[in-house]
C-alpha cells in the first residue's frame, strides 16, 4: 500500500489530534532516517502504522494482544503499553505487512526493548520527540537525537523510567532492558 493511502486509512481510524501526532511521528522517522542510514519507506511506513491501535477500546486491544499469547507481557502493565502490539497485529492482517522489522518497530514503540534495530530506534525516537511534544526535557531528547541514535534511545528510555518512578508506575521489563542496553 503506498504511502497516501496508508495514511488515508490510518486517518479513518484516529481522532485528528492523534493523527496529525501520527504524521509528525512520519516526518520525524523520515529525517533520522535519513540520518542514521536506516530505510526511509521502512521507517514512514511504520511511523504512520506504530498508533493505528491507540484509539481502539481497551477490551479490543486485551482481544488482540490476548490472541497472540501477549509474548510481551504487556497485559500486567498499563493499557497505553496495550496498543503497540495491538498495532503490529493489525499492520499485519489488516494492511498486509509482512516485513518484521516495520512490525517490530511498531511493536516495540512504546517499551523498546534489548536490541533494538535501527528501525525500532527510530520510530521509538520519532514518536517521544516529533515537534508537537511538548514536555520538560523534550529539548534534551531532541538534541541526544541529533549526535547519535544509540544517545537517542538511552536518553529516551531514561526519561520513561523516570518519568515513570516519578509517578509511581510500574516500568515494563523490555523498557529497562532497552536502558541497560543502550548503555553497552
Amino acid at each position: 500500500m503506498d504511502a497516501e493511502k496508508l495514511k488515508a486509512e490510518v486517518g479513518k481510524r484516529l481522532p485528528l489530534g492523534r493523527f496529525e501526532h501520527v504524521l509528525r511521528v512520519a516526518d520525524e522517522a523520515v529525517r533520522l532516517a535519513e540520518r542514521f542510514g536506516i530505510d526511509r519507506e521502512q521507517a514512514k511506513t511504520a511511523a504512520l502504522l506504530h498508533d493505528v491501535a491507540k484509539a481502539m477500546p481497551k477490551d479490543e486491544l486485551r482481544r488482540l494482544v490476548s490472541s497472540e499469547g501477549d509474548p510481551q507481557g504487556v497485559l500486567d502493565f498499563h493499557h497505553e503499553l496495550w496498543h503497540a502490539p495491538a498495532g503490529a497485529l493489525i499492520a499485519e492482517q489488516e494492511f498486509g505487512i509482512r516485513d518484521k522489522a516495520i512490525l517490530d518497530a511498531i511493536r516495540f514503540h512504546t517499551t523498546g526493548r534489548k536490541g533494538m534495530s535501527g528501525l525500532e530506534q527510530v520510530v521509538y525516537v520519532a514518536d517521544m520527540i516529533e515537534p508537537g511534544r511538548d514536555f520538560p526535557g523534550v529539548g534534551e531528547l531532541r538534541e541526544a537525537a541529533r549526535e547519535s541514535l544509540k544517545e537517542s534511545v538511552l536518553a529516551c528510555s531514561a526519561h520513561n523510567i523516570r518519568y515513570l518512578a516519578g509517578k509511581r508506575a510500574q516500568i515494563h521489563p523490555d523498557t529497562l532492558e532497552c536502558f541497560n542496553d543502550s548503555l553497552l
